[in-house]
């Protein structure tokens, strides 16, 4: 086996990911004229992925549309219709309240006021954000869309919007997600991280599950849904990470408190000596 590739093995690809991902963030720190000037580029390279990730639900939508799949979304749902148990029943409708505007809000208010509180106050505007654009960025959706809902069999609750994209999907991927990568920054253990975002990804899957469950949502709703609300919530956190590099780079105080660069992280922004 060549040395290159053993090398390639031993080190990961994640590393190299890593350290081309400085090398670009240290690159952009090193041209721009200010902290704003640099915060704008490294906003319009999350806006090229964020638009990247746009495409693939356009791609879906259109199949949507066309009616693409309308057959295997009926076929999933016949099929939940046909195995449906009551308690998985109750369950399910108690779980997708965890998805709804008034749960959802009531989670990012105690999240954004403790990140407010202990000083991480770029978090907490990050959070509030990403919620926002989401809840607005969903409405634009449907009402560009305006599928019908399933009729497959009847419903479990109640509903009044359009079905794509599902907007408990949505919500899900945005807010716990957000809150999970918030709240694994504050965590020195790698464990306590990987089982928080492990917590995350359980929840918004189970809130998916329960709309195809209750009969609200087709499959390729909640599907739409998860991928464009982790797009909207990866610029977000793009969009942080930036403000963290930059303003260490610029040594803004406002960043006092948030948390602190490993060694790799300050090399990349330029601030060792």
């Amino acid at each position: 086996m060549p040395t290159s590739e053993r090398r390639l093995r031993a080190r990961g690809l994640f590393d190299f990911f890593k350290d081309g991902l400085y090398a670009v963030l240290r690159g952009i720190a090193r041209h721009a004229s200010g902290f704003y000037t640099a915060f704008g580029i490294f906003l319009v390279a999350g806006a090229t992925l964020a638009t990247a990730c746009t495409v693939l639900f356009v791609a879906l939508a259109g199949r949507v549309r066309s009616g693409t799949t309308q057959a295997f979304d009926e076929g999933v749902l016949s099929w939940m219709a046909a195995h449906r148990i009551w308690w998985l029943e109750r369950s399910l409708l108690e779980i997708t309240a965890l998805g709804t505007g008034l749960v959802v809000m009531a989670i990012v208010t105690v999240a954004a006021l403790f990140l407010y509180l202990t000083e991480h106050r770029y978090s907490s505007f990050l959070l509030l954000v990403a919620t926002g654009g989401g809840i607005i960025l969903n409405n634009i959706l449907k009402l560009s869309y305006d599928r019908p809902r399933p009729q497959v069999f009847e419903w479990v609750t109640s509903v009044a919007s359009s079905s794509f994209p599902s907007g408990h999907a949505m919500s899900a991927a945005i807010v716990y997600s957000t809150v999970a990568y918030l709240a694994a920054r504050l965590q020195k253990r790698r464990w306590a991280r990987i089982t928080t975002m492990l917590i995350s990804f359980l929840i918004i899957i189970l809130i998916c599950v329960s709309r195809l469950y209750l009969g609200v949502h087709y499959p390729s709703d909640v599907i739409a849904g998860v991928v464009i609300g982790l797009a909207w919530a990866a610029f977000c956190m793009a969009g942080l990470e930036a403000v963290q590099v930059f303003a260490k780079r610029f040594r803004a105080p406002a960043l006092e408190h948030e948390r602190d660069l490993d060694p790799k992280e300050r090399q990349a922004a330029g601030l060792t000596q």
